[in-house]
């Protein structure tokens, strides 16, 4: 029976996990290989993941290191990265692509900020819609006689239990990416 609830914690930390990825894909001050997460190149006519085509390190504290694992398709990575909106410009060095991520205006820091709450938002909303679906399949059940009224009030606290924490979890998760987006 508790496994109504345990499906819906299930659910809720993959919304979690998710706000997780989001939140990497937002830069901060320093290099990090996760921002080419999302990064599509043209390779031969067809979408490709930059992941796929090259491996990307850390050079130094604001320098990546995009490294092409067939040499011929450093100029079509180059162009994807110019091309993205990271508002990054690479420069070839050989075999060796390197992206200096220039230092983050305050104004830039705030749109940052921003994106990172939609994000959450974003999160928060999933595990409600999560929270009510599941508080409609408890309802539904204790009408139709599958729980008891005593069961069914049990397991709608622990849904609460659970959807509080993944919500605050979301919200420390915010904090923390806050205050990296925002240390200069």
């Amino acid at each position: 029976m508790a496994t109504v609830v345990e499906d819906a914690q299930s659910q809720m930390e993959k919304t979690i996990e998710s706000t997780k990825e989001n939140f990497v894909g937002i830069r901060t001050g320093r290099a990090n290989p996760a921002l080419f997460n999302g990064l599509t190149v043209d390779y031969y006519g067809a979408p490709t993941p930059l992941k796929a085509l090259a491996s990307v390190g850390v050079s130094d504290n604001r320098t990546l290191a995009v490294t092409p694992f067939d040499v011929s398709q450093c100029a079509a990575i180059e162009k994807a990265i110019r091309d993205s909106d990271l508002g990054v410009n690479p420069r070839r060095d050989g075999n060796v692509i390197h992206v200096t991520l220039p230092e983050l205006t305050e104004e830039r820091r705030r749109d940052y900020v921003k994106l990172a709450r939609e994000f959450a938002e974003k999160g928060k909303i999933a595990i409600r819609n999560i929270r009510r679906r599941t508080k409609e399949g408890i309802d539904t059940s204790t009408k139709s006689g599958e729980y008891g009224e005593d069961e069914g009030k049990r397991l709608q606290n622990e849904l609460e239990k659970v959807t509080k924490k993944a919500s605050d979890e979301i919200d420390s998760l915010l904090e923390t990416k806050e205050k990296e987006i925002l240390s200069v």
